[in-house]
């Protein structure tokens, strides 16, 4: 059943601020799962039930927003608030994505650092991340049944996802394939043979918005891109400037600054494809950490709402607490993932904010939403993908290479396979999909059997 919110058909007035802010910090609370657990969810709550968005606009959005390094599904988040309330919403929409995780991450990093993994964190994240392939698994079936509207599109999906899965193919050239391959399908093919776009979309309430002429904030205007590269690109890389000036280059909060600016314009196709790099350089070349403490990190960071992404927080807290020089250790470390979190998230805002006028004035362009289309249908198969990582981990204790000529998808131990958390899977899934029961309820009641089994287990 949808929530209560503002009706496109029958109330098309836009929430307010603090309304927004309201539906913001709830999807910020409840972003568990990584990309696929965090656009199932925005889906959800944008999509089906406050109407915001219309399905062909939320999938447009998204095709952009994959095609950009970092985090896309914050930077989705902050490309829906930009949309509806201008900068403000969306600051507003991408802070709070980040900033329940960012506490949560800073508290455990604090955790950590002084006593170690903490159970109840542990039972409760546990319980979560059984919940979460619940919330995953639905909204492949609800994007899919939209975005898959025929049989060459239904086999882009499945193309993106063997590719990904089975070959490693970089995720950029995912995307080029996909988008190339719209194109001549759209020149080649009878007009809609293809399924350019869904066809039942309902709209929403931008859509009315747009259809009143009241969003003129995302049409482009002359001199408006110098104005906020300098703004945005100014308030990314002053922190990094500074501190080369203050500390030099080779003081730890430079390398950070440094390190973790670079991140932000290398991580196309999201955490999953940068952590391997980051992995190594923190360990092997800045000796921040060593190789388990990496591992930690990455699963506190499964663990905990916002992008996987974070996990980069837990690497500057160490690295600071370690190097604290005059400071105190814990407070040296919170500087370091606060410093880190800044240079790693602060270019999404200027991507969006830059690009986005520009992206909407070509939303109608045909050959451009052919090719967004068929992007569409392979980030299909890369959700389907991570999805299966995230299952992967969460229901098996071990996972072995399967590889040959040195590519290979990760296979399971089946001997390993972690039974209560297969079973709290199972019953969210029945819950969700059979019962129609609601995803916070869902995650309340497996994050409380987390701590039980948890609890039971120790």
């Amino acid at each position: 059943m949808r929530e209560s919110g503002p009706d496109p058909l029958t109330d098309p007035q836009p929430p307010s601020l603090r309304e927004a802010f309201g539906v913001w910090l709830k999807i910020g609370l409840l972003s568990f799962g990584g990309p696929a657990g965090q656009i199932a969810m925005m889906h959800r709550v944008l999509v089906e039930e406050r109407r915001w968005i219309g399905e062909r606009r939320f999938l447009h959005a998204l095709n952009y927003c994959m095609l950009l390094p970092g985090p896309e599904a914050q930077q989705l988040a902050t490309y829906v608030g930009w949309l509806m309330h201008r900068t403000a919403g969306g600051l507003i929409a991408g802070l709070l994505f980040i900033a329940p995780g960012a506490l949560v991450m800073l508290s455990l990093s604090m955790a950590y650092a002084l006593f170690g993994q903490t159970p109840l964190a542990a039972g409760l994240f546990f319980g979560v991340k059984a919940a979460v392939l619940a919330v995953v698994a639905e909204a492949i079936l609800r994007i899919g049944r939209r975005a898959l509207k025929s049989r060459s599109m239904l086999a882009l999906a499945v193309a993106a996802f063997i590719a990904i899965w089975a070959f490693q193919v970089p995720f950029p050239l995912i995307v080029l394939g996909a988008g190339l391959a719209g194109w001549a399908l759209d020149r080649h093919l009878p007009e809609g043979a293809h399924g350019t776009e869904p066809t039942d979309d309902p709209g929403g309430l931008i859509d009315a918005m747009f259809a009143r002429g009241e969003l003129e904030h995302t049409r482009p205007r002359p001199g408006r891109w110098i104005r906020v590269l300098g703004l945005w690109g100014g308030l990314w890389l002053a922190p990094l400037a500074l501190l080369v000036l203050i500390l030099g280059p080779d003081s730890v909060w430079t390398r950070i600054a440094a390190f973790f600016s670079t991140m932000g314009v290398v991580t196309f196709g999201g955490a999953y494809a940068v952590l391997s790099y980051v992995a190594q350089a923190a360990v092997s070349g800045f000796g921040w950490l060593s190789p388990g403490e990496m591992a930690d990190g990455l699963g506190l960071a499964e663990t905990t709402p916002g992008p996987l992404i974070l996990v980069l927080q837990f690497v500057g807290f160490l690295a600071a607490w370690r190097d604290a020089g005059p400071l105190p250790p814990l407070l040296a470390g919170a500087l370091g993932a606060l410093l880190t979190t800044w240079v790693t998230f602060a270019p999404s805002f200027l991507w969006i904010f830059l690009g986005g006028p520009y992206v909407e004035q070509l939303r109608d362009n045909r050959a451009l939403r052919a090719a967004l289309s068929a992007i569409t249908a392979a980030v299909v198969g890369v959700i389907a993908n991570l999805a299966l990582w995230f299952g992967l981990h969460t229901l098996f204790r071990q996972s072995w290479p399967a590889k040959l000529y040195g590519v290979g998808p990760d296979l399971p131990v089946l001997a390993s396979a972690n039974l209560p958390a297969i079973g709290l899977a199972a019953a969210a899934t029945v819950a969700m999909l059979r019962f129609k029961v609601g995803m916070g309820p869902t995650l309340i009641a497996c994050a409380i059997a987390g701590v039980a089994i948890s609890g039971l287990s120790a």
